[in-house]
């Protein structure tokens, strides 16, 4: 058994072995990995988006399949398909590359609507139907997408049903001067050092009992309000044409979860959801014509949702946390 705060310690650990900076990238990595959803990797090109996932992967000794999106992929290629056999004078089921633990989708607004579509069963529903056959995928199975917020030619726009099945859409940024001064230190006495270096730190089993780890974390009354009070802030604002969705709700609840047990918590405190609130709701809304003529950032939006609303104080939780708790003492809010 390993508890959520020891299985990201160990990632952690031995991908910073390969890796320098970005360390919030692996934790919410780490977060979405134990709520079983997605995640939406963006950056310019070169800040290393794809190593981050295939170490991610690595250390967790999961099956890791890349799938370079273009314009002329089809459904099919993702998800598989249906050969004639002469010799058997039968159909096989040719399985796709989705059907592995990580997949990383390699610039996925680079491929049509139609073949972003493909991904759509199989980031909510965990299985893929091949010409009328129902398959099911892989446990863990977990989505990884990059892409490049600068190249616009060539590209098409995620739906707004594909963005909303990730959990988190994450910036990998460009380091600060320090670190990429260590970057390039680190490089030049290991020039072929990758992902491939690191090691499995984190057993299948082990995995498993984290999650239901953070499943289990209590989430009070007055956080969940505050919750629903941030969404809804995002849906009245004057800046969106529409706030997050339901599931924007229920994503940002489970994330809040997961962030207290890699923290060493039990229990949800206000600042979970609030730290998370802008990885989890901003690439889900849809703004105003005004905002978009105004160039305005969809984090911007949720920030000033968040800032809107007022969390629970300590007195309140307390009151409902002690009853669930059966009198208990409420649990300390100090984040560690």
């Amino acid at each position: 058994m390993v508890h959520p705060e020891s299985l990201y310690d160990a990632v952690s650990s031995e991908a910073s072995a390969v890796l320098i900076g970005n360390e919030h990238v692996l934790k919410e990595l780490t977060v979405t990995l134990l709520t079983g959803g997605h995640v939406l990797l963006e950056g310019v090109p070169g800040v290393a988006k794809t190593t981050i996932a295939e170490l991610f992967a690595k250390t967790l000794g999961m099956d890791f399949q890349r799938i370079q999106m273009t314009p002329d992929l089809m459904p099919a290629d993702i998800t598989g398909t249906k050969i004639y056999r002469e010799t058997t004078n039968e159909f096989e089921t040719k399985l796709g590359p989705i059907f592995s633990n990580f997949v990383l989708v390699d610039e996925i607004n680079r491929a049509t609507p139609k073949t972003q579509s493909a991904l759509l069963e199989a980031m909510q529903e965990e299985q893929v139907t091949i010409e009328g056959d129902t398959v099911g995928l892989p446990d863990p199975f977990m989505v990884i997408a990059t892409m490049n917020p600068l190249e616009m030619e060539g590209t098409f726009a995620l739906p707004e049903a594909q963005r909303d099945r990730f959990h988190l859409k994450l910036e990998v940024d460009i380091l600060d001067r320090d670190l990429e001064s260590n970057l390039l230190a680190r490089f030049d006495e290991s020039p072929d050092i990758g992902p491939e270096d690191a090691r499995q730190v984190v057993s299948p089993e082990e995995l498993a009992s984290a999650r239901q780890t953070a499943k289990a974390v209590y989430a009070d009354p007055t956080v969940r309000e505050y919750i629903l009070d941030i969404i809804e802030a995002t849906r009245d604002s004057a800046d969106t044409t529409y706030g997050a969705s339901p599931r924007g709700g229920i994503h940002l609840l489970s994330a809040s979860k997961a962030r207290a047990a890699i923290h060493g918590r039990d229990y949800v405190i206000p600042d979970d959801p609030k730290r998370l609130a802008q990885s989890v709701l901003a690439h889900r809304l849809v703004l105003s014509t005004d905002a978009e003529l105004s160039d305005l950032d969809p984090a911007t939006v949720v920030e000033t949702a968040v800032q809107s609303v007022s969390p629970p104080t300590h007195e309140e939780a307390a009151r409902t946390t002690s009853t669930a708790f059966d009198g208990g003492n409420p649990a300390d809010s100090d984040d560690h």
